[in-house]
């Protein structure tokens, strides 16, 4: 075998070592929830179930839920708003040039460096003052500004990109700005929409800072704060934790595997020039 030949089977076998390292927490969550409450503690662990049983998958149907769906609302929610907000947003900085564009720049990048506990605190104060806790609006809200400043700085890379004699073309045949964002600009920026939807919806998917401490006990809760209730002080329900994980990944999954492609030219956008 040629050196050539023996380092490329090299570096396949260290990226399937890593990728399988990468990957076993998800394939033990998989292998987790298919155990039962009495062999969750053998030494060593089973690599494989055994005696393999569907009561965690039982208890997800029976109670979590209104909990997927309430995640659904919200993540959906956020999509929306976080389009709503930034895509605009990022056609004027990309396009129109306002004043103080650099500053509004740097502050979109602070903005993202603020931990989230900090914003849920100020969120707590703000929803009490408003009667806004524990509800899915609220809710909404709080996931959409921590998406916004990251989406604006999307729309704002990609449609940098768009070139400059569409939009006067569009001037000249008489549409103002908002009709070029919606006709020419908004279309073309597809790919940079799709990566903004999936990064706000996997945020509010995933979020647990912000929804235990704005919607913590009340009658709508995310599917984060349903698989929390299963752990105490006296009893741990990790197969009925594990298989609500497995369910709860699913639609993160499949979205992001149909997405792939569209978010790998959404991020890369505005990285080179012609």
């Amino acid at each position: 075998m040629s050196r050539n030949g023996r380092r490329s089977w090299g570096k396949t076998a260290i990226g399937v070592v890593l990728t399988g390292i990468m990957l076993f927490p998800v394939y033990w969550m998989v292998n987790v929830s298919f155990t039962r409450d009495q062999d969750m503690r053998k030494s060593p662990p089973g690599l494989f179930p055994t005696h393999g049983t569907l009561d965690g998958y039982r208890k997800v149907l029976d109670e979590q839920l209104p909990y997927l769906g309430t995640s659904l609302v919200i993540g959906l929610g956020t999509v929306v708003l976080t389009v709503a907000l930034a895509a605009p947003a990022g056609y004027a900085l990309a396009k129109l040039r306002p004043r103080g564009a650099g500053i509004l720049n740097f502050l979109l990048l602070a903005a993202q460096m603020i931990p989230g506990i900090i914003m849920a605190m100020g969120f707590y104060a703000i929803y009490l003052q408003l009667g806004m806790l524990q509800s899915v609006p609220g809710l909404i809200v709080a996931d959409s500004t921590l998406a916004v400043p990251f989406a604006v700085l999307i729309f704002t890379a990609f449609m940098t990109g768009i070139p400059g004699e569409l939009l006067q073309a569009a001037k000249t045949d008489g549409a103002g700005a908002l009709r070029t964002f919606w006709s020419i600009v908004l279309p073309m920026s597809r790919n940079a929409v799709v990566t903004v939807s999936l990064f706000a919806f996997l945020w509010s998917w995933s979020d647990f800072v912000l929804a235990s401490t704005l919607a913590g006990g009340g009658a709508h809760e995310p599917i984060t704060l349903g698989i929390y209730h299963y752990i105490g002080n006296n009893n741990q329900e990790w197969n009925a934790i594990m298989a609500t994980a497995v369910v709860a990944s699913l639609p993160a999954t499949v979205i992001l595997v149909l997405a792939q492609r569209y978010v790998a030219a959404g991020v890369t956008a505005g990285a080179v020039k012609d």
